[in-house]
């Protein structure tokens, strides 16, 4: 058996490892890499590795985030035509999240187009898509669907069970059983782990006992997350303010997870009375039907959010959510000067709607901008979470004047004691582990915390092309 790593290795985008166990050869996410340059130039390398895409038997997916799954309908483009799995839920939200992506890269394609017309320039060196929304629609059709705790058997001799990762909807960590010569091999995918305890969904599944290979992830490896308390002190600290002064609070937020969870805690606030009723317009279709579609799957939702919605049922005025659909409804918000809160995607300001919001705000010291997610290295998100006093939207320098805050206990992954605790329920050190998923720093960090606290050995960092043999 031989694992080899095409992304996340060192890096926190771009999710994708090889499986070749005798002649069966599978996939575990296909994910895009984002933020910064480089990241196209990456896209394009990922899936010329050496090996035919038309080899791979089938697809192995942990959750429906682009950073996994953004690279799928490349893979098809590029003549795969294997099954993927996935659970019910990530394959509903696939069919909003794989369009979507291709959508973005055709306007961005076209945006370019223009721009080198106006120049007077030549359409060479114009990127095209990685793929088209057709091509995405047509990727849909492979998707399979694997109910958390039921075992699939998608190649003789390989069992897979996908269980709940606590992260986003319909994430999942994977067991992986393959029988060969001698004693069959488990593997353990984590995919990304939530936190325990966090709003709108459960929390994660406990890992199995033992495992011949594990692969964790380490986003957050090296540090630990406000708690959650402290958190809704600065989002009321924020809107306070930003009321005070007559100004907007615009939120750039991952269209699936993270604005359902930042829709809860305004929601939450508001029941216990910390908050003044809200009008919030959450100005992302995507992010509509994300919503949409979590709603459509209460058993994945905890206690506390089912009992949270009833009571919204019952004060449908404590909160006021606007869910902005079409473009010129966008637009309007431009317009609107105080009282605000936009929630939009995309979560690291690198596409979508936010940055229109954010060329209107971003000069207006009244405003406030409230970060509440991971930016990665490269991206605008990060740019600002830096200090950065000057950025650049479509091309054109957009001064920041606002007030930038920077919220660290909602992220969807869980923190170093988090990580920690979920591998801790191995019972036997498994004989390799490999720690990936996260910038460098984070990912060294935390498999030194590995070797210190639970006193593992053979613990790794992969970095892209690297293999390893079982």
């Amino acid at each position: 058996m031989r694992v080899r790593f095409f992304g996340a290795a060192g890096e926190v985008t771009g999710s994708c490892t090889l499986v070749e166990v005798g002649d069966v050869r599978f996939l575990v996410d296909c994910g895009m890499f984002q933020g910064g340059r480089e990241a196209r130039a990456k896209n394009l390398r990922a899936l010329d590795f050496g090996f035919d895409v038309r080899d791979i038997d089938f697809v192995l997916l942990t959750h429906a985030h682009i950073d996994h799954s953004g690279l799928l309908p490349r893979l098809a483009v590029l003549g795969f035509r294997g099954p993927i799995y996935a659970t019910p839920a990530t394959i509903d939200l696939l069919a909003v999240l794989l369009p979507d992506s291709a959508h973005i890269q055709e306007k961005e394609s076209e945006w370019q187009l223009r721009h080198q017309h106006r120049r007077g320039g030549s359409e060479r060196g114009v990127a095209a898509p990685l793929y088209t929304v057709a091509q995405a629609q047509t990727t849909l059709g492979l998707l399979q669907p694997a109910p958390y705790g039921r075992t699939i058997e998608p190649a003789p001799g390989i069992a897979v069970r996908f269980h709940d990762a606590g992260h986003i909807l319909g994430s999942a960590w994977l067991e992986v059983t393959a029988a060969g010569e001698g004693r069959p091999r488990r593997l353990v995918f984590s995919g990304d782990i939530g936190m325990r305890d966090r709003p709108v969904l459960n929390d994660p599944e406990k890992i199995i006992p033992s495992a011949d290979l594990l692969l964790i992830e380490s986003t957050y490896g090296d540090r630990l997350h406000r708690p959650l308390p402290e958190t809704e002190e600065e989002i009321i600290a924020a809107i306070g303010r930003t009321r005070a002064c007559h100004g907007n609070l615009v939120i750039p937020s991952f269209a699936v997870g993270r604005t359902q969870e930042i829709i809860y805690i305004l929601a939450d606030l508001v029941r216990q009375g910390r908050l003044e009723p809200l009008k919030v317009f959450v100005d992302s279709p995507m992010a509509n039907e994300a919503t949409r579609i979590t709603l459509a799957h209460p058993a994945l939702l905890d206690s506390e959010t089912r009992d949270l919605l009833e009571w919204l049922k019952v004060h449908p005025n404590k909160l006021k959510l606007e869910f902005v659909a079409d473009v010129e409804a966008s637009r309007a918000l431009n317009d609107v000067r105080s009282g605000a809160i936009i929630i939009s995607a995309s979560g690291m300001c690198e596409a979508g709607r936010i940055k229109y919001h954010l060329r209107e705000n971003l000069p207006r010291s009244e405003c406030s901008v409230l970060i509440a997610g991971f930016q990665a290295a490269g991206t605008l998100g990060r740019r600002l979470v830096d200090g950065a006093r000057l950025v650049h939207i479509f091309g054109e320098p957009v001064p920041v004047r606002a007030r930038v805050y920077t919220v660290g206990g909602l992220s969807a992954h869980a923190d170093q004691a988090g990580l920690l605790d979920w591998i801790g329920g191995v019972h036997t050190p498994p004989r390799h582990t490999c720690v990936i998923h996260g910038e460098a720093g984070a990912s060294a960090t935390f498999a030194q915390a590995i070797r210190d606290r639970l006193g593992w050995k053979d613990v790794m960092l992969p970095k892209p092309g690297d293999s390893l043999t079982l």
